[in-house]
């Protein structure tokens, strides 16, 4: 006896007593599994498939013969193949007689075959032996017969709506099992799910989403997803959702700045709608189109924009369910102003205005430069030659003057021809009034003269501002300490006439021709009127009498 023929008589014995009890509908031999059978075993329809089967006889057991019986979901167990050690194989009436048959002629391992497999196999096969003493063995295997389904999925064309219809269909057919079927979407619908089973033992599985549509629903992702025991990964069949719907216009283009003048200034009619809109129409509330418009499709253009653009346009679209329309309101705006010049205009003036004043200053400042330049040449002495101009010289003479170098010995200097007078505000030489300083005083006598300084005068003394003055003063000091003339004080220039009849100025005192009285052959006589040899030109375009003194 072997060791599990052993163990099985073990519980044979143990459980005897109580067998109806525990196991009432089973017999007890079935608790040793004896017959070695795959539990499941899967197949395409037209393949075919092998169901093994093997018994493990324990020792002393005697088997009879051994039977496989189809025991189909539905309906009752048939016998389909019995195997007898005398009589050998017999294949009784069934749906599978004729695709049946026995691998081997063994007891020991009754395998079975069955070709062209249909969906109608399907169920559970039982490979049984009748044994002595032991009783019937079973093993059982269950044979799943796999469809592998065909999917498919699609869009429903609705109508714009209020109602929740149908959308989208997708269906998993003759598959084996059912299929399974799930919508992916941001639709905000529903999915129903229905299953057939067909008359081949194959199962049709459908599926249907629904929703209320709206134009703004058109074109929207919804996807079905079929997974089936069959396929390695789920099937994916995207799709987008159709919606019909009148058209939907909108008027673009316009900016809010029409003006008269304006050219070239366009309206686009934009339109959506399913189906796809057919005609387009430009209409004006009042009625009249302006003659500077063109039309063309869904645009309108306005040539040059004038007072009879000031109107309201309109446009219509339509398709197959219906028209749909917008319209635009123009408002004409008067032309606007150009941009003034003015403040260019200004501008330039008032640059111009800066650099002529710029340009004045300067020529000023240059004008007034150039004339202290010949003041000083003509009034202060800076010559250093000491030639005509020179005030000094003028006034007190040269230093050979005063050393006895002079031209004719008379102590005077180079530009001095004549005596030299000053005016005193007290009375002189009986009563005040020009006076002649004589020889002895060094300057070859002083005549004083009760005369005022004329306008020529005083305008020529005005024109020396106070530096100058200062200057001329300290002058003044450095001649005193050279030479005999602290008694000179400043005076205004005086303008001296001559006297007809005066001694004091006969032509005999004065044999060099520098005399007041006489004819004066240079010109320099003092008596009459002064010729044109007794002025002088400065620098600056005045005119000063040589016979001026400014003390």
């Amino acid at each position: 006896m072997t060791a599990i023929g052993a163990l099985c008589q073990l519980v044979k014995v143990v459980l005897m007593f109580n067998a109806s009890v525990l196991f009432p509908s089973r017999p007890v031999g079935a608790l040793c599994q004896l017959v070695k059978v795959d539990p499941e075993k899967m197949s395409y329809p037209g393949q075919n498939v092998t169901l093994p089967c093997q018994f493990i006889a324990p020792e002393g057991t005697q088997v009879s013969q051994v039977s496989w019986i189809l025991e189909p979901p539905e309906g009752e167990r048939l016998n389909i193949a019995v195997f007898h050690p005398t009589f050998g194989a017999s294949y009784p009436d069934s749906p599978v007689r004729g695709r049946v048959t026995f691998v081997s002629d063994a007891l020991d391992k009754p395998s079975i075959r069955i070709t062209d497999v249909k969906m109608t196999d399907e169920g559970r096969y039982i490979c049984e032996y009748a044994t002595y003493p032991t009783g019937n063995s079973q093993g059982i295997t269950n044979l799943i017969m796999l469809a592998k389904p065909v999917n498919k999925a699609s869009t429903v064309t609705v109508v714009a709506g209020d109602r929740a219809v149908v959308v989208a269909r997708c269906e998993s057919s003759r598959g084996r099992p059912a299929a399974q079927i799930r919508w992916v979407t941001a639709l905000r619908g529903n999915g129903s799910l229905s299953a057939t089973q067909e008359s081949d033992n194959t199962v049709t599985v459908r599926s249907e989403y629904r929703l209320v549509p709206t134009a703004t629903d058109n074109g929207k992702d919804l996807s079905c997803i079929v997974e089936h025991r069959t396929d390695d990964k789920p099937q994916s069949f995207p799709m987008k959702i159709a919606i019909e719907y009148p058209p939907m216009v909108s008027i673009v283009g316009y900016d809010n700045n029409w003006y008269v003048g304006r050219t070239n200034v366009e309206l686009t009619c934009q339109a959506k709608g399913n189906p796809i809109p057919t005609t387009v129409a430009w209409r004006t509330l009042s009625g009249l189109m302006p003659e500077t418009v063109q039309v063309s499709e869904n645009r309108l253009k306005v040539l040059k924009v004038d007072e009879t653009v000031n109107t309201t346009f309109v446009c219509e679209v339509r398709n197959r369910l219906g028209a749909g329309k917008d319209q635009l309101t123009v408002y004409v705006r008067d032309p606007p102003v150009g941009p003034s010049n003015a403040g260019v205009v200004a501008g330039v003036v008032i640059g111009t205005l800066l650099a002529l004043l710029l340009v004045g200053a300067l020529v000023a400042i240059l004008v007034m430069h150039h004339r202290r330049q010949q003041q000083q040449g003509g009034y202060r002495g800076n010559q250093k030659g000491g030639g005509l101009y020179d005030i000094k010289s003028r006034l007190f003479g040269s230093k050979a003057n005063k050393n006895g170098a002079g031209n004719h010995g008379n102590g005077a200097g180079n530009n001095n021809i004549g005596p030299i007078y000053t005016y005193r505000d007290g009375p002189m030489m009986e009563g005040g009034g020009l006076g002649e300083k004589g020889p002895n005083h060094g300057l070859g006598g002083v005549a004083v003269l009760s005369t005022t300084p004329t306008a020529q005068d005083i305008l020529l003394a005005s024109e020396m501002d106070e530096a100058e003055r200062r200057k001329f003063d300290s002058l003044e000091m450095d001649e005193e300490e050279e030479g005999p003339y602290t008694h000179l004080s400043p005076a205004p220039v005086l303008q001296l006439t001559r006297h007809h009849g005066d001694d004091a100025y006969h032509h005999d005192n004065y044999p060099h021709g520098n005399q007041l009285g006489g004819d004066y052959p240079r010109g320099n006589q003092l008596g009459g009127d002064y010729l044109d040899d007794d002025m002088e030109s400065q620098r600056d375009g005045s005119v000063i009498s040589r016979t001026a003194v400014y003390v």
